[in-house]
């Protein structure tokens, strides 16, 4: 593969793009049509950010990728590790400028990604609970600037915050399924045990359930976004129980929870 694609990790700029535009769809519908101009801006600024972030874990983590990731460029040597980081600097410089063009509270939230990003790969990463908030927060952001660009923040709220939570949920779930191999970590699971860090986890996967049905009482959503989204929420309360015995399992069926909750806000948003 090519060194510059397999640093953009372009997979994953793409998926980036695909969720910006299913929350600007779950914000205005039809109504997209519109905001083309201010899409292709937004849809920049997650592509140039997510290779920003992708380049400086590379950058960062090159001497554990030598042995956990040998094929990566930098590792590899087939890059410099000063090359990834100029890309990195570039990227997320491109990034903050397209953003600068999109309404002031797009701009604010690609701002405190930038922060939160920037924090979690140089310290919080290492932090545990703190790591997984961030992860948390930078799934959930990807929706609030679906709402934000077409100045509609107010209906997205409810997935970002339903993203937010699983996404918590399952980071914690997946550093009890890597307890013992957390050597330069200090996990929440390793401070309160594992069995109390699932109940976090779950805690966290069932308050998402609770949440899920703001946009139909509120009217904002009709009977079509519920019951996809009820779907969505057997999948949490199973999570919530099954990954105390299959982490992995957990995983898996939060990862399906979110996708499915997706749909529906897409439905609510579109029908």
């Amino acid at each position: 593969m090519n060194k510059y694609l397999q640093l953009f990790r372009l997979g994953n700029c793409i998926m980036g793009v695909i969720g910006l535009v299913l929350a600007t769809l779950i914000a205005v519908g039809a109504d997209i049509q519109y905001h083309l101009t201010e899409l292709a801006f937004a849809s920049g600024v997650v592509f140039l950010f997510i290779i920003g972030g992708n380049a400086l874990n590379d950058y960062l983590d090159r001497e554990i990728d030598r042995t956990a990731h040998p094929e990566r460029p930098i590792p590899s040597g087939r890059m410099r590790p000063g090359t990834a980081a100029r890309i990195s600097v570039a990227a997320f410089m491109g990034s903050v400028a397209l953003s600068a063009a999109l309404p002031l509270e797009a701009f604010a939230i690609v701002i405190v990604a930038l922060v939160i990003m920037l924090a979690y790969e140089t310290t919080t990463k290492k932090m545990g609970l703190v790591g997984n908030l961030s992860i948390a927060f930078l799934t959930s952001a990807l929706f609030l600037l679906g709402g934000a660009v077409v100045q509609r923040l107010d209906t997205t709220i409810a997935i970002a915050a339903m993203a937010f939570l699983a996404t918590l949920g399952r980071e914690i779930v997946k550093d009890v399924q890597d307890m013992g191999a957390d050597v330069d970590r200090f996990t929440l699971p390793q401070r309160i045990g594992a069995r109390n860090a699932g109940i976090v986890a779950s805690v966290s996967f069932l308050t998402a359930v609770a949440l899920s049905v703001e946009p139909y009482l509120a009217n904002r959503f009709g009977i079509a976004y519920l019951a996809v989204v009820l779907v969505a929420d057997a999948i949490f309360i199973y999570c919530s129980g099954i990954h105390f015995r299959d982490p992995k399992r957990g995983q898996r069926w939060a990862k399906i929870g979110m996708f499915v909750a997706l749909m529906a806000f897409l439905v609510g948003g579109t029908l």
